[in-house]
């Protein structure tokens, strides 16, 4: 088995983890979640976060083959195409991000001519689907629950879960966005943890309970024995109950609006329009208040 090189940058602002994964043989890598950062109250994007992955990749004479999206982030707006503009690679996201597409147009009133098909992504994974990073093997998991478009990479002995689950002290990802379920959500997560127990997860979110320092990576192991809401011995019923409970009383994240409009289309922002300033939308009183 290959063993891949992961590099991980974690973006205070918005709690995420995007990595490099690179095969250090070929030199060919891989981004999976990058982060474009933006400023809530001026409305004003920027590439610092995007910009030191770009820096790495250079840094250590890296080749881009992929940017690899886990699904259509509601909490960051993603750093894709900036990313792609810099380096080259494709954008791939699950297949089923047509299903969100198709919500999110509606709510956003984005109108015929925004396609609901995918296109905007270079390739849409299938479950099971395999790829390589130069001579590392992967394949992608269906793993949805948190939204129907989730997918999991599992690249050699590593598996990026994306939002599907946190470090053991935090739990699981919120179940109650639209398309979200938390029962398909517990039984993705067993199919993560079906996985070999030496496999490194890695994940896409640390909210540093208790004030810690971020932590990212854990293995299948230590998720099933320690994992505070879904380690071994919890049941589905048991589960699907806590889950709901904490979910009732979670507010909608604060780029929840933003994120949505750019990662349905890729990361490409809105066209300007005839004064030659792009807009994004807020839908009003479409969101729970938590």
């Amino acid at each position: 088995m290959h063993e891949p090189t992961v590099h991980a940058f974690f973006d205070r602002a918005t709690f995420t983890v995007t990595y490099i994964v690179a095969d250090p043989d070929t030199r060919i890598c891989a981004v999976v979640d990058p982060v474009m950062d933006y400023d809530p109250n001026a409305a004003r994007t920027s590439h610092g976060s995007a910009g030191k992955v770009v820096e790495t990749i250079r840094d250590h004479g890296y080749t881009l083959e992929w940017i690899l999206e886990t699904h259509a982030h509601a909490d960051h707006l993603t750093g894709a195409q900036w990313i792609k503009a810099q380096c080259g690679g494709k954008i791939a996201i699950g297949e089923n991000i047509r299903l969100v597409q198709a919500k999110f147009s509606g709510l956003f009133n984005l109108g015929p001519d925004f396609p609901t098909d995918g296109s905007q992504f270079d390739h849409l994974f299938a479950d099971e689907e395999q790829f390589s990073i130069g001579a590392l093997q992967g394949r992608v998991m269906h793993t949805p629950g948190h939204t129907p478009a989730c997918i999991s990479y599992v690249i050699e002995n590593t598996c990026f879960v994306g939002d599907t689950l946190f470090m053991p002290d935090y739990g699981t990802a919120r179940a109650d966005f639209p398309g979200g379920d938390a029962r398909t959500l517990y039984r993705s997560i067993q199919r993560i943890h079906r996985l070999p127990p030496e496999t490194r997860l890695y994940m896409c979110h640390d909210y540093m309970p208790g004030g810690r320092d971020p932590q990212w990576e854990t293995t299948v192991a230590e998720s099933r024995q320690y994992n505070k809401m879904i380690r071994d011995g919890v049941d589905e019923d048991s589960f699907v109950e806590v889950r709901q409970t904490r979910d009732a009383g979670l507010r909608a994240p604060v780029l929840i609006l933003p994120s949505l409009q750019v990662n349905v289309r890729a990361g490409v922002l809105p066209d300007p329009e005839d004064n030659g300033i792009a807009y994004l939308k807020l839908p009003l009183n479409q969101l729970g208040g938590g």
